[in-house]
């Protein structure tokens, strides 16, 4: 075998198990499309030492990092086919090409599945946005729209709520429990049962939203709950279990970040609901540990 593990997705999950893996002198392939989730947002923000930083940026240094080490190796492609053999596993590439590893890891995330309102794709990541955390503090309070979207909506506008004053539009024909109508009224959330027909400004500024009826709502920014679904097929292909989540289906992992196929690991948004670079880049660390003992555990036996 060419590689000890192959990593599908150079991204800050991939990156962070490479690191790990060729401090230990690992041979490991990182093979990267180039297409990041948030690619779409300015900076990133709330990640320790990179506040502020724009995602590429914090992504070309670890790159970089991992390149200095003789076992790394990169591939800048789309991997399009992945199938276990004899001792671990083969990918294929678009140009026809293969590449071996007797690990697999999965980092390629996921894809943010939009509202359908018009506005929302030329604005996302820049004034629509999706994690208050990431963005809420550089909104800068005022006015601010959530779209709620399945039964975590109330939650989302409650969290929202700390960085302004926050609208839910929210459909209305399931009647809110009194809890949950008592914890938006003490957090200061208005209700706005009208849907909304598009959003208004020019793009990627946002000045508010025209519903349905024809009303005019200023808003500064716009928080979507956007759905999410696993970027590429492998996992399911490989007969990997998957999980649904409020937020998309996405693989099944353990404690270790270990599909229930053997050999078959996965790291950052494509395994949990919650996600940011933090945690994405804790998520590759722990692969990264668990598949190196994978392979001293197959040694040794």
């Amino acid at each position: 075998m060419p590689h000890d593990a192959v990593i599908i997705g150079g991204s800050y999950a991939g990156l962070s198990a490479a690191m790990q893996l060729v401090r230990a002198r690992r041979r490991v392939l990182v093979i990267d499309d180039g297409r990041p989730r948030n690619r779409f947002a300015a900076r990133a923000h709330g990640f320790l030492a990179n506040d502020g930083k724009p995602g590429a940026e914090i992504a070309a240094a670890a790159r970089a990092q991992v390149s200095a080490y003789p076992t790394a190796a990169f591939r800048m492609a789309e991997a399009v086919e992945v199938e276990r053999i004899d001792g671990g596993f083969s990918v294929a590439f678009a140009d026809g090409t293969r590449t071996r590893g007797r690990r697999l890891l999965l980092s390629h995330g996921v894809e943010d599945v939009l509202a359908d309102i018009p506005g929302v794709k030329e604005r996302w990541g820049r004034t629509a946005l999706h994690c208050p955390w990431c963005h809420g503090y550089e909104v800068g309070a005022g006015p601010i729209g959530v779209l709620g979207r399945g039964e975590h909506a109330v939650q989302y506008a409650i969290t929202v709520a700390e960085w302004g004053q926050v609208t839910l539009f929210m459909d209305l024909s399931n009647p809110l429990s009194p809890e949950d109508a008592h914890k938006l009224y003490r957090r200061g959330v208005t209700i706005e049962p009208t849907p909304i027909a598009a959003l208004e400004g020019e793009a990627p500024t946002l000045t508010g939203a025209r519903l349905i009826d024809g009303r005019f709502m200023p808003l500064k920014a716009i928080f979507v709950g956007a759905n999410v679904r696993v970027a590429s097929p492998f996992a399911e292909r490989l007969g990997c279990e998957m999980t649904d989540t409020p937020m998309g289906r996405i693989i099944k992992v353990d404690g270790l970040q270990q599909t229930t196929q053997p050999g078959v690991f996965a790291a950052g948004d494509l395994a949990r609901a919650a996600s940011n670079i933090t945690l994405a880049t804790s998520d590759g660390m722990t692969a990264a540990h668990a598949i190196f003992r994978s392979l001293v555990e197959e040694e040794v036996a």
